[in-house]
């Protein structure tokens, strides 16, 4: 017998296409947000020299070793011009857990927070397990871009919303907020007394020369902007399951108390890979940032014709198959036996929900990414006749 908790808690589609592909390396792995760009080598050697380790071996310190702390809150400093440092940072066992102890620190049941339509399914329904009512704000599109309808913004936020709760780039659309939405965002949450959840896994994989935008640096957001990131996507350390919590006391202190509670310790013999990785050198990320754009840009012209925004940012972008007629998880299907894995959007969002299945291009390299246009066009046929 199910909780009443679970109701409308949909499964993870992810995991029903990748078991459907099994091994089968004929297939273009575009279903889950993985990478297979290297990890930094220093973050590797730190990793080994910390087996068997006392230090890497221990429930302690339960928020997280000191200098991988000060790293974190350094982090942030540089790029949001903050002041912070250990004591506003909790080391989490990825940004995934980040994400859910800020939401039970911020919120009671019946509070409402507000996402955007589409966004990443684990922070939808991460709200709704904390008891929290989701109002979804749309992504729309003009000029081959997506925007965030900022009117949709003001008209979410009622007396019972705590928190609005963002990523940027955002997942699975690939969308940056650009300097104006992120004033309108900032201001909503000055005037209203508003908290802003940032999942900020990805706020460095932007292409197209964009610069980072750290909302923790806007006026008035230091004191109410709870920044969740992790290593998992900038360094490709997703195995090591390292993320943190940065904010402002003393709800950072809180926020500790429902990571203790919920975790316990992040993973010890995995923290000083990540205090290896954020000391390593920009060229490092350049790279790989390169070699992402050149596999959107490959994804962008193999699908010419079809209905698709390319990302500004992030792993994946979006194909429109109800322009074609179709379902996301019939889509999906015919995908599939095509040699294509792509995962359905019907649970990350409403109005862009099930018109849309993600295309995740960070996986997969340039060569067989350049076989897509024909794989696709044999599933879902020529848009264009």
């Amino acid at each position: 017998m199910s909780v009443d908790r679970l109701a409308g808690i949909p499964g993870f589609s992810i995991d029903r296409v990748a078991a459907a592909v099994g091994n089968d390396a004929r297939v273009l792995r575009l279903e889950n947000l993985d990478t297979d760009l290297a990890p930094p080598e220093a973050a590797m050697s730190a990793t080994r020299e910390a087996i068997g380790t006392d230090e890497a071996n221990s429930y302690l310190p339960f928020v997280g070793q000191t200098a991988l702390r000060e790293a974190v809150a350094a982090r942030i400093n540089r790029d949001a011009g903050t002041s912070f440092d250990a004591g506003n940072v909790v080391i989490t066992c990825g940004a995934t857990e980040g994400m859910f102890d800020a939401l039970l620190a911020l919120t009671d049941p019946g509070d409402e927070v507000v996402l955007t339509d589409p966004t990443y399914a684990g922070m939808i329904y991460r709200a709704r397990l904390a008891g929290c009512t989701t109002r979804l704000v749309p992504f729309v599109e003009a000029d081959g871009a997506w925007w965030l309808d900022l009117d949709a913004l003001r008209a979410a936020v009622t007396d019972r919303t705590r928190v609005l709760f963002l990523m940027n780039p955002s997942m699975p659309s690939g969308a940056v907020l650009n300097a104006e939405e992120w004033a309108a965002v900032a201001d909503l949450c000055c005037e209203r007394d508003l908290w802003l959840l940032y999942n900020a896994a990805m706020e460095r994989i932007l292409f197209d020369g964009r610069a980072v935008t750290h909302p923790a640096g806007l006026d008035g957001m230091a004191e109410r902007t709870i920044t969740v990131g992790s290593v998992s996507k900038e360094y490709r350390m997703i195995g090591w399951r390292v993320g943190w919590v940065v904010g402002p006391r003393p709800v950072i202190d809180d926020i500790a108390r429902v990571h203790i509670y919920n975790a316990v310790t992040p993973t010890g013999i995995a923290q000083p890979g990540a205090l290896a990785a954020l000391d390593e050198p920009d060229a490092d990320f350049s790279r790989c940032l390169a070699a992402w754009e050149r596999r959107r840009d490959t994804v962008t012209a193999q699908l010419d014709g079809y209905k698709m925004i390319p990302a500004a940012g992030g792993w994946s972008q979006l194909l429109d198959v109800k322009s074609l007629g179709l379902g996301s998880f019939e889509a999906s299907d015919c995908l599939l036996r095509h040699g294509v894995a792509a995962t359905p959007m019907r649970d990350w969002g409403k109005i862009n929900g099930d018109r849309f299945v993600r295309l995740v291009f960070s996986n997969e390299p340039v060569e067989r990414l350049a076989t897509l246009g024909k794989r696709v066009t044999q599933a879902l046929g020529d848009p264009r006749r």
